[in-house]
């Protein structure tokens, strides 16, 4: 944990990373509707169960990621600053593991709703989010962090 420069940086002023998530449930439920595809896998128990793994780890890694921020008394929303630089719990592993959280949701609901829209916007998601919210916030903890931000992200990786 480090704490921050004087001078933050200005982050987006829209939560683009709820936006996106509910954006892609809705755009997933109603693709599924209006243009319903077949679903390209087996469907059988190991398979059932590895989608539900992929949701539940995504669950658990959302959890967990959200505790180990507020234990840290930092904000939690993607467009508040950051009061400390977290690098312990999930973070340890990615930079981003509440985005990577989202990814392995929205995996297990594609196989558990056996709606195949879920796991084709995953894509166009992970590329929203890397760019309306995750660049911005590197910079952000670049600026207010410097030296330590640049140290963390040299040696743990982004999202996958």
């Amino acid at each position: 944990m480090t704490q921050p420069n004087a001078s933050p940086t200005l982050l987006p002023r829209i939560p683009w990373p709820p936006i996106l998530l509910v954006s892609v449930i809705a755009g997933a439920i109603g693709l599924g509707e209006a243009l319903p595809l077949s679903w390209p896998g087996v469907d059988d128990t190991p398979t059932r169960l590895v989608g539900s793994a992929f949701g539940l780890m995504g669950a658990a890694l959302f959890v967990w990621s959200v505790w180990t921020l507020h234990r840290h008394e930092t904000t939690v929303r993607p467009d508040r600053p950051a009061r400390v630089l977290v690098t312990d719990g999930p973070f340890r592993f990615r930079r981003n593991p509440i985005y990577l959280a989202h990814l392995l949701i929205l995996l297990g609901v594609a196989e558990l709703t056996k709606n195949v829209w879920f796991a084709i916007l995953v894509i166009p998601y992970a590329v929203l989010v890397t760019w309306l919210a995750i660049g911005p916030e590197e910079r952000h903890l670049e600026d207010r962090f410097g030296d330590a931000y640049r140290d963390y992200k040299e040696r743990t990786r982004r999202l996958l």
